[in-house]
Protein backbone atom coordinates (compact mmCIF):
# COMPACT_ATOMS: atom_id res chain seq x y z
CA UNK A 1 0.00 0.00 0.00
CA UNK A 2 1.33 3.08 -0.86
CA UNK A 3 0.20 6.53 -0.24
CA UNK A 4 2.09 10.25 1.16
CA UNK A 5 4.14 9.56 4.36
CA UNK A 6 2.25 11.29 7.42
CA UNK A 7 4.55 13.78 9.42
CA UNK A 8 3.61 15.51 12.26
CA UNK A 9 5.18 18.93 11.55
CA UNK A 10 2.83 21.49 11.34
CA UNK A 11 1.34 23.22 8.56
CA UNK A 12 3.62 25.91 6.47
CA UNK A 13 3.15 29.74 7.39
CA UNK A 14 3.77 32.12 5.12
CA UNK A 15 6.25 34.67 7.84
CA UNK A 16 4.53 37.62 8.93
CA UNK A 17 0.59 36.76 7.76
CA UNK A 18 -0.37 36.68 11.17
CA UNK A 19 1.39 40.07 12.24
CA UNK A 20 -0.54 41.46 8.95
CA UNK A 21 -4.03 40.16 10.22
CA UNK A 22 -3.56 41.40 13.01
CA UNK A 23 -2.49 44.93 12.14
CA UNK A 24 -5.54 44.61 9.40
CA UNK A 25 -8.05 43.77 12.29
CA UNK A 26 -6.49 46.82 14.76
CA UNK A 27 -7.17 48.83 11.63
CA UNK A 28 -10.56 48.27 11.27
CA UNK A 29 -11.48 48.54 14.88
CA UNK A 30 -9.73 51.99 14.71
CA UNK A 31 -11.59 52.52 12.36
CA UNK A 32 -14.94 51.63 13.73
CA UNK A 33 -14.08 53.44 16.91
CA UNK A 34 -13.71 56.82 15.15
CA UNK A 35 -16.64 56.41 13.15
CA UNK A 36 -19.13 55.77 16.24
CA UNK A 37 -17.37 58.23 18.36
CA UNK A 38 -18.04 60.92 15.68
CA UNK A 39 -21.60 59.67 14.90
CA UNK A 40 -21.96 59.68 19.51
CA UNK A 41 -20.44 63.39 19.39
CA UNK A 42 -23.21 64.65 16.68
CA UNK A 43 -26.22 62.45 18.21
CA UNK A 44 -25.43 64.76 21.49
CA UNK A 45 -24.39 67.90 19.80
CA UNK A 46 -27.93 67.61 18.33
CA UNK A 47 -30.06 65.96 21.15
CA UNK A 48 -28.76 67.98 24.01
CA UNK A 49 -30.55 71.28 22.90
CA UNK A 50 -33.95 69.44 23.01
CA UNK A 51 -33.32 67.53 26.14
CA UNK A 52 -32.66 71.05 27.63
CA UNK A 53 -35.90 72.22 26.10
CA UNK A 54 -37.66 69.19 27.29
CA UNK A 55 -36.33 69.61 31.16
CA UNK A 56 -36.37 73.38 31.19
CA UNK A 57 -40.25 73.73 29.99
CA UNK A 58 -41.00 71.90 33.13
CA UNK A 59 -39.03 74.84 35.18
CA UNK A 60 -40.42 77.93 36.81
CA UNK A 61 -38.83 81.79 36.81
CA UNK A 62 -36.91 81.07 39.83
CA UNK A 63 -35.39 77.76 38.20
CA UNK A 64 -34.18 78.77 34.83
CA UNK A 65 -32.80 82.23 36.36
CA UNK A 66 -30.79 80.02 39.14
CA UNK A 67 -29.79 77.53 36.02
CA UNK A 68 -31.38 74.60 36.92
CA UNK A 69 -32.94 73.29 34.26
CA UNK A 70 -31.51 69.57 34.69
CA UNK A 71 -32.69 69.29 38.06
CA UNK A 72 -35.40 67.24 38.69
CA UNK A 73 -36.83 69.74 41.39
CA UNK A 74 -39.85 72.30 41.02
CA UNK A 75 -41.78 70.39 38.30
CA UNK A 76 -43.72 73.15 36.87
CA UNK A 77 -45.00 71.84 33.60
CA UNK A 78 -48.59 72.42 34.03
CA UNK A 79 -48.15 75.84 35.43
CA UNK A 80 -46.30 76.59 32.30
CA UNK A 81 -49.07 75.56 30.20
CA UNK A 82 -51.50 77.13 32.26
CA UNK A 83 -49.94 80.33 31.89
CA UNK A 84 -49.34 79.56 28.28
CA UNK A 85 -52.45 79.14 27.39
CA UNK A 86 -54.15 81.85 29.80
CA UNK A 87 -51.35 85.30 28.69
CA UNK A 88 -52.81 87.73 26.47
CA UNK A 89 -56.21 85.87 26.02
CA UNK A 90 -54.46 82.58 24.40
CA UNK A 91 -52.74 84.49 21.95
CA UNK A 92 -50.08 81.99 21.84
CA UNK A 93 -52.22 79.34 20.47
CA UNK A 94 -53.63 81.51 17.43
CA UNK A 95 -50.09 82.66 16.67
CA UNK A 96 -49.95 78.59 16.32
CA UNK A 97 -52.73 78.46 14.25
CA UNK A 98 -51.27 80.94 12.04
CA UNK A 99 -47.79 79.00 11.74
CA UNK A 100 -50.30 75.87 10.54
CA UNK A 101 -51.75 77.78 7.78
CA UNK A 102 -48.37 79.09 6.50
CA UNK A 103 -46.29 76.04 6.73
CA UNK A 104 -49.17 73.60 5.64
CA UNK A 105 -51.25 75.51 3.01
CA UNK A 106 -47.83 77.18 1.71
CA UNK A 107 -45.96 74.02 1.67
CA UNK A 108 -49.04 72.20 0.23
CA UNK A 109 -49.29 74.64 -2.63
CA UNK A 110 -45.50 74.96 -3.35
CA UNK A 111 -44.90 71.54 -3.38
CA UNK A 112 -47.61 71.62 -6.55
CA UNK A 113 -46.54 74.26 -8.48
CA UNK A 114 -42.96 72.71 -8.15
CA UNK A 115 -44.03 69.15 -8.86
CA UNK A 116 -45.79 70.61 -11.96
CA UNK A 117 -43.19 72.91 -13.06
CA UNK A 118 -40.58 70.16 -12.39
CA UNK A 119 -42.52 67.63 -14.56
CA UNK A 120 -42.86 70.67 -17.50
CA UNK A 121 -39.21 71.10 -17.85
CA UNK A 122 -38.88 67.21 -18.01
CA UNK A 123 -41.11 66.06 -20.10
CA UNK A 124 -42.00 69.06 -22.47
CA UNK A 125 -39.74 70.39 -25.23
CA UNK A 126 -40.56 73.95 -25.89
CA UNK A 127 -37.76 77.20 -27.38
CA UNK A 128 -35.69 78.59 -24.37
CA UNK A 129 -36.83 75.63 -21.79
CA UNK A 130 -32.72 75.34 -20.80
CA UNK A 131 -32.06 79.16 -20.65
CA UNK A 132 -36.01 79.15 -18.53
CA UNK A 133 -34.00 76.55 -16.36
CA UNK A 134 -30.84 78.21 -15.98
CA UNK A 135 -33.10 81.50 -14.49
CA UNK A 136 -34.84 78.93 -12.42
CA UNK A 137 -31.13 77.63 -11.05
CA UNK A 138 -29.87 81.14 -10.41
CA UNK A 139 -32.75 81.81 -7.76
CA UNK A 140 -31.82 78.86 -5.93
CA UNK A 141 -28.33 81.30 -5.33
CA UNK A 142 -30.27 84.09 -4.23
CA UNK A 143 -30.87 84.13 -0.40
CA UNK A 144 -33.89 84.24 0.61
CA UNK A 145 -33.81 87.17 2.68
CA UNK A 146 -32.51 89.69 0.17
CA UNK A 147 -35.31 89.28 -1.69
CA UNK A 148 -37.96 90.10 1.55
CA UNK A 149 -37.56 94.03 0.48
CA UNK A 150 -38.44 93.85 -2.80
CA UNK A 151 -41.60 91.44 -1.87
CA UNK A 152 -42.50 93.69 0.32
CA UNK A 153 -42.41 96.92 -1.73
CA UNK A 154 -44.46 94.54 -4.13
CA UNK A 155 -46.90 93.67 -1.33
CA UNK A 156 -47.54 97.45 -0.47
CA UNK A 157 -48.35 98.17 -4.08
CA UNK A 158 -50.74 95.75 -4.65
CA UNK A 159 -52.57 96.38 -0.58
CA UNK A 160 -51.02 92.65 0.39
CA UNK A 161 -49.08 94.01 3.72
CA UNK A 162 -50.09 93.19 6.46
CA UNK A 163 -52.35 90.57 5.81
CA UNK A 164 -52.46 86.63 5.25
CA UNK A 165 -51.54 86.95 1.67
CA UNK A 166 -48.52 88.73 2.42
CA UNK A 167 -46.75 85.45 3.65
CA UNK A 168 -48.45 83.02 1.65
CA UNK A 169 -47.53 84.37 -1.36
CA UNK A 170 -43.66 84.51 -1.25
CA UNK A 171 -43.43 80.84 -0.44
CA UNK A 172 -45.67 79.08 -3.17
CA UNK A 173 -42.51 79.38 -5.52
CA UNK A 174 -39.22 77.66 -4.19
CA UNK A 175 -36.55 77.62 -7.27
CA UNK A 176 -34.79 74.44 -5.43
CA UNK A 177 -38.09 72.68 -5.16
CA UNK A 178 -38.06 73.33 -8.96
CA UNK A 179 -34.65 71.71 -9.43
CA UNK A 180 -35.48 68.53 -7.38
CA UNK A 181 -38.80 67.82 -9.21
CA UNK A 182 -37.06 67.87 -12.17
CA UNK A 183 -34.65 65.28 -11.27
CA UNK A 184 -37.78 63.34 -9.30
CA UNK A 185 -39.42 63.29 -13.11
CA UNK A 186 -36.65 62.08 -14.78
CA UNK A 187 -36.14 58.94 -12.27
CA UNK A 188 -39.19 57.90 -11.35
CA UNK A 189 -41.83 58.93 -14.53
CA UNK A 190 -40.91 56.58 -17.76
CA UNK A 191 -41.88 58.40 -21.14
CA UNK A 192 -43.44 54.75 -22.06
CA UNK A 193 -46.18 55.25 -19.55
CA UNK A 194 -47.04 58.97 -20.67
CA UNK A 195 -47.40 57.65 -24.11
CA UNK A 196 -49.52 55.10 -23.26
CA UNK A 197 -51.64 57.58 -21.18
CA UNK A 198 -52.03 59.77 -24.46
CA UNK A 199 -52.62 56.66 -26.47
CA UNK A 200 -55.67 55.73 -24.12
CA UNK A 201 -56.93 59.30 -24.62
CA UNK A 202 -55.67 61.16 -21.28
CA UNK A 203 -55.08 64.78 -21.74
CA UNK A 204 -51.96 66.36 -20.46
CA UNK A 205 -53.80 67.03 -16.97
CA UNK A 206 -55.28 63.76 -17.08
CA UNK A 207 -51.68 62.25 -17.77
CA UNK A 208 -50.03 64.22 -14.99
CA UNK A 209 -52.49 64.29 -12.02
CA UNK A 210 -53.28 60.45 -12.55
CA UNK A 211 -50.12 58.83 -13.86
CA UNK A 212 -47.31 61.82 -13.47
CA UNK A 213 -48.19 63.11 -9.56
CA UNK A 214 -48.62 59.60 -8.02
CA UNK A 215 -45.07 57.97 -9.92
CA UNK A 216 -43.10 61.25 -8.42
CA UNK A 217 -44.93 61.23 -4.49
CA UNK A 218 -41.70 60.56 -3.10
CA UNK A 219 -40.58 64.14 -4.88
CA UNK A 220 -43.42 65.90 -3.53
CA UNK A 221 -43.21 64.58 0.14
CA UNK A 222 -39.96 65.35 0.22
CA UNK A 223 -40.10 68.99 -0.91
CA UNK A 224 -42.81 69.59 1.36
CA UNK A 225 -41.22 68.85 4.10
CA UNK A 226 -38.46 71.06 2.82
CA UNK A 227 -40.79 73.68 2.63
CA UNK A 228 -43.06 72.88 5.45
CA UNK A 229 -39.45 73.27 7.87
CA UNK A 230 -38.39 76.06 5.98
CA UNK A 231 -41.63 78.04 6.58
CA UNK A 232 -42.27 76.99 9.78
CA UNK A 233 -38.68 78.51 10.83
CA UNK A 234 -39.23 81.59 8.95
CA UNK A 235 -38.76 85.05 10.55
CA UNK A 236 -37.39 87.51 8.14
CA UNK A 237 -40.37 87.61 6.01
CA UNK A 238 -43.25 87.68 8.74
CA UNK A 239 -41.04 90.10 10.36
CA UNK A 240 -41.19 92.31 7.36
CA UNK A 241 -44.53 91.84 6.12
CA UNK A 242 -46.53 92.01 9.38
CA UNK A 243 -46.99 94.35 12.27
CA UNK A 244 -50.65 93.00 13.47
CA UNK A 245 -50.27 90.64 16.36
CA UNK A 246 -52.91 88.57 15.92
CA UNK A 247 -51.02 87.37 12.76
CA UNK A 248 -47.89 86.56 13.67
CA UNK A 249 -46.47 83.26 13.22
CA UNK A 250 -44.81 81.47 16.10
CA UNK A 251 -41.81 82.22 15.22
CA UNK A 252 -42.52 86.15 15.63
CA UNK A 253 -44.37 85.85 18.77
CA UNK A 254 -41.87 83.96 20.69
CA UNK A 255 -39.40 86.54 19.72
CA UNK A 256 -41.28 89.09 20.80
CA UNK A 257 -42.08 87.87 24.20
CA UNK A 258 -38.29 87.34 24.25
CA UNK A 259 -37.66 90.44 23.83
CA UNK A 260 -39.58 91.34 27.04
CA UNK A 261 -37.38 88.87 29.19
CA UNK A 262 -34.88 91.32 30.75
CA UNK A 263 -37.84 93.53 31.80
CA UNK A 264 -40.35 90.78 33.08
CA UNK A 265 -38.48 87.72 33.98
CA UNK A 266 -42.08 86.05 34.30
CA UNK A 267 -41.50 85.48 30.38
CA UNK A 268 -38.85 82.93 30.50
CA UNK A 269 -41.12 79.95 30.77
CA UNK A 270 -43.61 81.21 28.51
CA UNK A 271 -40.98 81.65 26.09
CA UNK A 272 -39.60 78.09 26.92
CA UNK A 273 -42.54 76.07 27.12
CA UNK A 274 -43.99 78.19 23.76
CA UNK A 275 -40.58 76.65 21.96
CA UNK A 276 -41.25 73.31 23.33
CA UNK A 277 -44.58 72.82 21.73
CA UNK A 278 -43.40 74.22 18.54
CA UNK A 279 -41.35 71.36 18.17
CA UNK A 280 -44.19 68.86 17.40
CA UNK A 281 -45.18 69.88 14.19
CA UNK A 282 -41.74 68.94 12.71
CA UNK A 283 -41.71 65.90 14.50
CA UNK A 284 -45.19 64.89 13.51
CA UNK A 285 -44.84 65.79 10.06
CA UNK A 286 -41.30 63.61 9.67
CA UNK A 287 -42.92 60.94 11.19
CA UNK A 288 -45.50 59.94 9.22
CA UNK A 289 -44.55 61.46 6.10
CA UNK A 290 -41.18 59.03 6.05
CA UNK A 291 -42.70 56.16 5.55
CA UNK A 292 -43.63 57.40 1.97
CA UNK A 293 -40.48 58.78 1.11
CA UNK A 294 -38.52 55.84 2.38
CA UNK A 295 -40.79 53.47 -0.31
CA UNK A 296 -40.03 55.93 -3.15
CA UNK A 297 -36.43 55.97 -2.21
CA UNK A 298 -36.42 52.23 -2.30
CA UNK A 299 -38.49 51.88 -4.98
CA UNK A 300 -36.43 54.11 -7.53
CA UNK A 301 -32.97 52.15 -6.31
CA UNK A 302 -34.02 48.83 -7.17
CA UNK A 303 -35.27 50.54 -10.50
Amino acid sequence: MTGRPVTDRPPHRVPGRAVRHSGTVTSRWLSKSAVNGALLLAVVYMVFPLVWLVTAATKGTGDLLAGDAFSFDGFSLGANLTALASYGDGVYFRWYLNSLLYAGGGALGCSLICVAAGYAFDKYQFRGKEKLFGVVLLGVLVPTTATALPMYLLASRTGLVNTYWAVLVPVLVNPFGVYLSRVFSAGYIPDEALEAARIDGAGELRAFWSIGLRMIMPGFVTVFLFQFTAIWNNFFLPLVMLSDRELFPLSLGLYAWNTNTHSEPEFYPLVVTGSLLAVIPLVVAFVSLQRHWKAGLTAGSVK
